[in-house]
């Protein structure tokens, strides 16, 4: 009795970090446009705010240097390739060739893809028909968010190809953290991602875009906060926390979670970019929160 009762608490925590975890990076799409517009490229900001978290994270995980054996070792940096430097390179290539909102569904339909992807490797995660249904609304109200107006998509097969791809890394992320979360805790599995990542995206910047190192730039107080609540607060704590609410939720029920990014982007839009919402993202707002419901509502 006592055991089910602890057990319950921790559900009910792991389900609120991650809702947390999902309106800070809800907001990040904020703070990246305020970067950018200060002169940032993408690249700069993956790589500082990896960097940041690398740091901070290692105060607190500095123990244990390598994995039980190499394999493991090679699934981090596959880790560390699919949850950073691919899945940035992937989503902000797509920007260049396809509009936004392409872009935000296409990448948005992780979840589906996520569920997917488990139902072939684990029988253990695999979707009722109600959590099924929960989640097309949920995507299909997030969709409604994103467009919040627009009532025409332009198909680009480059652009929206590489959106696709950004999903599916994602997706291949989750799957493989469900693996490693056995073994690992959640703040050595971090680490190497940041790791792993500002290393395999260090070639990028090597020839396609330098790094931006200019301290005029960089001291500016918009510039470095932040790049601080990046680096600090969305990656070092929010990778943390999703990567140990993943073991907890399970993978299926955590990703399908994501779907509220797209509504607090839209929120943190409204209250600091001054971005107008509209009746249609009012109701993608409320279908999205009837989908995630009947969604996580069949798997308890």
């Amino acid at each position: 009795m006592v055991n089910n009762w602890i057990e319950s608490i921790k559900q009910n925590l792991a389900l609120v970090t991650a809702l947390i975890v999902c309106a800070i990076w809800g907001e990040t799409f904020v703070s990246t446009k305020i970067l950018l517009e200060d002169g940032l490229m993408p690249s700069d900001i993956f790589f500082y705010r990896f960097a940041l978290g690398y740091i901070c994270i290692w105060f607190f995980s500095y123990k244990r240097l390598w994995a039980d054996n190499w394999k493991d070792e090679l699934l981090l940096i596959a880790l560390g390739i699919m949850g950073g430097s691919l899945y940035f390179l992937t989503e902000n290539m797509a920007l260049m060739y396809s509009t936004a909102s392409n872009v935000a569904i296409l990448v948005g339909s992780t979840p589906l893809i996520t569920a997917v992807l488990l139902a072939l490797f684990y029988k253990d995660e695999r979707m009722c028909t109600r959590q099924m249904i929960g989640s097309v609304l949920a995507f299909s109200g997030m969709a409604l968010v994103i467009l919040n107006g627009q009532l025409m998509l332009h198909l680009n097969p480059k652009g929206d190809i590489l959106a696709l791809c950004a999903s599916l890394t994602w997706a291949c992320y989750s799957l493989i953290i469900k693996k490693l979360s056995r073994n690992y805790n959640a703040l050595f599995i971090t680490r190497k991602i940041f790791i792993y990542g500002l290393l395999s995206i260090l070639p990028y910047l090597w020839i396609e875009s330098p790094l931006l190192v200019d301290i005029n730039v960089l001291s500016k107080p918009a510039v470095w906060v932040n790049l601080l609540y990046l680096g600090v607060v969305a990656s070092m704590l929010c990778f943390v926390a999703w990567n140990w609410t993943l073991k907890r939720l399970g993978t299926v029920r955590a990703t399908n979670i994501i779907y509220l990014q797209s509504f607090w982007t839209m929120f943190f839009s409204y209250l600091i970019l001054d971005e107008h919402i509209t009746l249609m993202a009012i109701c993608g707002t409320a279908t999205l929160i009837l989908g995630m419901y009947m969604a996580g509502k069949a798997a308890t």
